[in-house]
């Protein structure tokens, strides 16, 4: 990962958004926490981003549940396993990575966001988010989609699931690595919440996420 380091206070530093801000969230261990505008300048993070065995609370602007594309993508979140809450305005665009890192928009022109280990940072930006979140609005599961922004690639992977295919003939059907396809089989897992991979394409299929591609 590049950091690009500024002439800025101690613990202050910029990574690219693309990478770096994932190999941050990929080193979470406890609890990732985020509000969000959803705006090209706020950091934030995909159901792909998601551990198992991290909590992630979310919070975001309440128009988002109108927004097609953007209601897809909360409900991505939620079925990723993060609690999902919106509000009328979201006062700012933050993550926080296990209570001691902060993540925070930065120069938008090159594609980074600011990283701060500050203590004072990282409380300021803990105390308002537990002060909106009790007062914010959960997103239901009447509320998630249909499809939650599944990929050709993993579509075709919950058809292969349904079928019962070895990792070994997965990885070659989608030209990808056996490690690829096991990652992408515990993600897929985690967001239908399945324990086991013929589950997930029953669930997958009851959901009539495999109608289309079954056909």
């Amino acid at each position: 990962m590049t950091v690009t380091m500024l002439n800025r206070p101690s613990g202050f530093h910029q990574i690219p958004v693309r990478g770096g801000l994932a190999e941050l969230l990929a080193s979470a261990e406890d609890e990732v926490i985020a509000m969000s505008s959803l705006t090209p300048a706020g950091p934030t993070f995909g159901p792909r981003e998601v551990k198992h065995g991290v909590r992630y609370r979310a919070i975001f602007p309440d128009d988002a549940r109108t927004t097609p594309t953007i209601g897809r993508h909360l409900g991505a979140l939620s079925l990723a396993g993060v609690a999902v809450r919106t509000i009328p305005h979201v006062p700012m665009n933050v993550i926080v990575i296990d209570g001691s890192v902060t993540v925070l928009p930065a120069d938008t022109t090159n594609g980074s966001v600011a990283v701060l280990r500050l203590t004072s940072v990282v409380a300021t930006a803990l105390e308002l988010f537990e002060r909106i979140w009790p007062d914010a609005v959960p997103l239901a599961d009447s509320d998630l989609p249909d499809e939650a922004d599944l990929s050709l690639r993993e579509q075709e992977m919950l058809r292969l699931l349904a079928l019962g295919a070895t990792d070994e003939v997965a990885a070659a059907h989608l030209d990808i690595s056996v490690r690829t396809v096991r990652r992408m089989v515990a993600q897929i897992m985690n967001r239908l919440g399945a324990r086991s991979r013929f589950q997930a394409g029953v669930k997958a299929a009851d959901r009539g996420w495999l109608l289309e591609r079954a056909s």
